[in-house]
């Protein structure tokens, strides 16, 4: 028997961040994840023996590189706790100025119609939904597999955004007032896959430049836009420069980017013009 100081230190030493070794802990004792205040003030208490033999054969996985999210099956994203798993990459805090960004630009007045490509695990469709129950939110992905993980996501929060089966804008009718998209947009080579193992691969890489899907988006865009509505995009660190070039050269107005909490260009958007 170990008391909760001593898991800590073992998931320390599995090479997790004090964070995540409390999450996980909490997760075990089935406890709220946001309960860390609780295990400063138990740190001596005993582990039960259940949670310290399901503790190893996790801390196992976690030494392997395999992210405390997919861990719990769960992940917080803008207020919400989304359930998780290999399926679907894990929401980052990064992709909140994408959310934030949309919530901004959506038009207050009762037909507003939003569009997330790409959704992954629903994060931002459910995040703007959940945030304006007044709009119509709608979310295409390419994968079955992650559908069937956005749409339990959605089931179990109770909201009604609308998951279609598709590439992009294939499943897409009708014109929206705010399309947002965090497509893949690492490049083939890029050196930092290798700490990707874990994640869906279809989901993180786009072509030799990264940019293969956003030039996708932008180009199908236009037809799927209100006049004077905004294409918003999560892109990578080093990309903002390129895709603002993408929509000027498409027509867009307005171009700009946004920077995320550690002050990286992270989204870029335009808006299409009215005439």
């Amino acid at each position: 028997m170990i008391t909760l100081a001593n898991a800590l230190m073992r998931a320390a030493r599995a090479g997790l961040s004090r964070m995540d070794a409390q999450w996980l802990l909490l997760h075990l004792l089935g406890r709220p994840l946001h309960d860390r205040a609780w295990l400063l003030t138990h740190d001596q208490d005993t582990l039960p023996a259940d949670a310290e033999q399901a503790l190893a054969p996790l801390l196992l996985r976690a030494a392997g590189g395999e992210p405390v999210g997919y861990l719990v099956g769960s992940q917080a994203f803008f207020g919400l706790e989304l359930q998780v798993d290999a399926r679907v990459l894990l929401p980052r805090p990064d992709t909140e100025t994408l959310v934030r960004w949309a919530l901004d630009l959506l038009p207050h007045r009762p037909d507003v119609q939003a569009l997330d490509l790409g959704t992954g695990s629903g994060a931002v469709a459910l995040a703007i939904q959940h945030q304006r129950p007044d709009a119509r939110v709608t979310a295409t992905d390419a994968s079955v597999d992650a559908l069937a993980v956005a749409r339990a996501n959605a089931t179990r929060l109770g909201l009604p955004v609308q998951f279609l089966h598709g590439d992009w804008f294939m499943p897409v009718s009708g014109q929206f007032d705010v399309i947002a998209a965090n497509p893949p947009y690492i490049s083939d080579d890029d050196p930092h896959l290798a700490g990707l193992t874990h994640e869906p691969m279809s989901a993180l890489t786009a072509g030799p430049d990264g940019l293969a899907d956003l030039r996708r988006i932008v180009g199908g865009a236009p037809a799927h836009l209100r006049p004077g509505a905004w294409l918003v995009m999560e892109h990578g660190h080093d990309q903002a420069e390129a895709v603002r070039t993408l929509l000027g050269t498409a027509g867009f107005q307005q171009v700009a980017s946004r920077r995320d909490l550690a002050g990286t260009e992270r989204c870029t958007g335009g808006r299409w013009p009215t005439t």
